[in-house]
């Protein structure tokens, strides 16, 4: 990364500077890169350790490690690896995406960019190595955007981009620096140092200078489309363990999982027991697998203002005790469906999956719901999807439900009511045995609930095989699990005893971010739980798992909260920034001036009335102001006639001057502020020099008397002398000369 083969011997200016910034500008596009997450694990460490290796070598004085052609031949021998990276290894691991083949023609390129960094970081020697370095940095920061839209990437691009301007500074002024002076003039450290931290400066101020208009034309440029960050295809992963089928043990993987499934904006923390992001319902069971035998989904499409409307306030059959509105940022899965709270009512997001507006996408949305209540999403969730929407949360216990009858209708009864061919009988005689003093379907449920909840374990860690039948295995033998055992029991228990249930798989509130006012739900808060049917009253949510241990919050909690809180804000002002967020901006711009506006002048009004009140008070104790007051205005607008304030701080800088030391008297520009006050006082007497005059020209054309004229005549002398001629200023004299012409004017 030194200059080119024409360089001196001595280094040009900013070499040190030019070098470190090459060096950081490359690290730092690297760092970004592998910061996204969706590289190998060998690519992520190697790469970073070749770099930072490269970078301690050339601190200890080392030059390039590897020669031109060398570097040249090892490139084009990985070009014939390329196809076998995409093929192969890359083909593995894009394995479950989207669309996994183009996917791994992207990670095997970017595998092919960082190899032919790391080769051109240890075979630069010239000025053209570095300017080709940092076009492959840019490129590894466009793949980057490629890879992710976290505020992460935002972060680390301004740090890059702060390398970038000190790069391509230190490049020009050590060009300017080759062409101007030979051999270069080497500074003293001191004078390096503040050089180095006058570009530093520069750097610094030229980068917040563009993050800061470039981020003014982001969000007040005109905005028709989501663009590129709304379109598919290069979705890394897809998370998955919610399909239309479930088998026991199968959530148990799934939250051993910390990752970040969705985040369901309420802005308050909802205070309702059984809220819960509801998902899909399940309806057959043979003994080792819940799934739906017939989902017959309803098309519900949107209307004019985008809201799909799914159901309404006579489908809820129990006393309603709140009405929920939600925000909803639901990561890719490997799943169609939908997660709402409890009744949901309508939906409006960007369903139909294409690169518009959020709420021109919505008005094209369609969603399908089957009998069961679940919301599917028949575009997929490929890429991260946003809705909003509300439901109703009913009561959680209603008493109507006791006195409920045993009348179902025939297409609940035949649904809900299936049991497996071959279940154990100890379970149906178990469930009797609980249930024996309840006497009424709601009662047994609530007492099968509490059995449950309280004779069973919770562990995510069960031993051995479940064998062939699972259910009877977890009820009689182990008597520990996770949720969708609990929910599977209950579920089939009820079953036996006539009363028609469904196990629902979705997700636990989660962490509610009070920052934010959000709630964080992760793939480890994936819940199974039970409907259970009755007359009357329509379905009702049961759980029967044990609540599990809650960790307690930290310092780095409370840090995750507020980390959360930007990702939030990331996804809804950046990612899904269209033309009606910026429609909401400038009205709460607009809001919020006029509410400054008129809160500052009720301020100002109350200040100046407190003012004039004070004031009011003060004269009134102190009467002989009365008089004080208009001979202090007369005496101003006399001061303001004859220009008393300008003079009097002509003389007083001038009497400054003269107080300063010797070399700074004999200043020649002090000799010229001297000169023009001499000007305005012959000016005042009607001797104004006119502008082609030379100073001893006016001089001598004055008819004045003798005295005057002399003293006229050495001023200009001695003022031409130290202004023009190089002399020293005598500002004694001509201060002195300066006194007589004004006494004699």
């Amino acid at each position: 990364m030194a200059s080119s083969v024409t360089t001196p011997a001595q280094p040009l200016p900013a070499e040190q500077f030019f070098r470190a910034a090459v060096f950081f500008l490359v690290l730092t596009s690297t760092l970004t890169l592998v910061s996204t997450g969706k590289l190998d694990l060998m690519t992520t460490l190697v790469t970073p350790l070749a770099i930072l290796y490269k970078g301690f070598r050339w601190w200890r004085g080392h030059g390039a490690e590897l020669k031109q052609t060398t570097a040249t031949r090892l490139v084009l021998a990985y070009v014939f690896l390329f196809p076998l990276d995409a093929l192969f290894l890359s083909r593995n691991l894009a394995s479950g995406t989207s669309n996994s083949a183009l996917y791994a023609v992207l990670l095997a390129a970017v595998h092919f960019l960082l190899f032919v960094t790391v080769l051109r970081l240890y075979s630069a020697v010239t000025d053209r190595d570095a300017m080709f370095l940092a076009m492959l940095s840019f490129a590894a920061i466009l793949a980057s955007a490629i890879f992710t839209v976290d505020p992460n990437f935002f972060f680390l691009f301004a740090v890059y981009l702060l390398f970038g301007v000190a790069t391509f500074l230190s490049l020009e002024i050590r060009r300017g620096a080759r062409g101007a002076v030979f051999p270069p003039v080497q500074g003293t450290p001191s004078r390096e140092r503040r050089f180095h931290g006058a570009m530093s400066l520069a750097a610094v101020s030229v980068t917040a200078g563009a993050i800061f208009f470039g981020s003014m034309l982001f969000f007040f440029f005109p905005r028709f489309s989501a663009g590129y960050f709304a379109r598919t295809g290069f979705q890394p992963s897809l998370m998955t363990g919610f399909t239309d089928s479930v088998e026991l043990g199968r959530i148990g993987e799934l939250k051993k999982d910390s990752s970040v499934v969705m985040r369901v904006k309420t802005g308050t923390q909802v205070n309702y027991p059984m809220l819960r992001w509801r998902g899909i319902a399940l309806s057959t069971f043979d003994g080792r697998r819940w799934y739906s035998q017939e989902k017959r989904p309803e098309l519900h499409d949107a209307g004019q203002d985008g809201w799909i409307l799914l159901g309404s306030q006579l489908d809820v059959k129990v006393p309603v005790v709140a009405e929920l509105q939600f925000i909803v940022l639901l990561q890719p899965l490997a799943s169609d469906s939908l997660f709402a709270p409890a009744q949901v009512m309508g939906l409006r997001g960007n369903f139909s999956n294409d690169a518009g507006t959020y709420y021109g996408s919505a008005r094209r949305s369609t969603l399908r719901m089957d009998l069961a209540g679940s919301i599917y999403n028949p575009a997929r969730n490929y890429s991260q999807v946003r809705y909003e929407g509300f439901s109703l949360l009913p009561e959680a216990r209603p008493l109507k439900a006791r006195t409920a009858g045993t009348e179902y209708p025939d297409d609940i009864g035949k649904l809900y009511l299936q049991l497996p061919p071959k279940l154990d009988p100890r379970i149906p005689q178990l469930a009797q045995k609980i249930t024996a003093a309840a006497g009424n379907p709601y009662d047994k449920s609530v007492v099968l609930e509490s059995y449950l909840r309280r004779n069973f374990g919770y562990t995510l860690n069960l031993a051995g095989k479940p064998g062939a039948d699972p259910l009877a295995q977890f009820l009689f033998v182990t008597k520990a699990g996770h949720c969708e055992y609990f929910a599977s029991a209950m579920a089939v228990m009820l079953r036996t005893l006539g009363i028609p249930s469904r196990e629902v798989n979705g997700f636990l509130p989660g962490e509610f971010n009070d920052v934010a006012g959000d709630y964080i739900v992760r793939a480890s808060d994936a819940h199974s739980w039970v409907e259970a049917y009755f007359p009357g009253s329509g379905w009702i949510t049961f759980d029967p798992t044990p609540a599990a241990n809650a960790s307690e919050g930290g310092l780095f909690s409370r840090l995750n909260l507020y980390l959360d809180w930007m990702q939030l804000n990331w996804n809804e002002w950046v990612i899904n920034y269209d033309f009606a967020h910026q429609i909401q901006m400038a009205k709460n711009v607009r809001q919020n001036s006029t509410d400054y506006s008129e809160s500052l002048r009720r301020w100002f009004r109350r200040m100046q009335e407190r003012g004039m009140a004070g004031l009011t008070e003060w004269q009134r104790g102190h009467s002989y102001l009365s008089l004080v007051f208009p001979v202090a205005l007369v005496f101003l607008l006399v001061v303001l006639r004859f220009d008393w304030i300008r003079s009097f701080a002509r003389w007083l800088t001038l009497a400054l001057q003269m107080r300063q030391a010797t070399a700074l008297r004999n200043n020649p520009q002090l000799a010229s502020r001297l000169y023009a006050e001499m000007l305005r006082v012959l000016e005042k007497r009607g001797y104004a020099r006119a502008e082609t005059q030379t100073p001893g020209e006016f001089a001598a054309t004055l008819s004045l008397q003798p005295s005057l004229r002399s003293a006229v005549s050495e001023f200009t002398s001695l003022y031409a002398e130290a202004r023009f001629g190089g002399a020293i200023c005598d500002a004694f004299r001509l201060r002195a000369l300066l006194e007589q012409i004004r006494s004699s004017t």
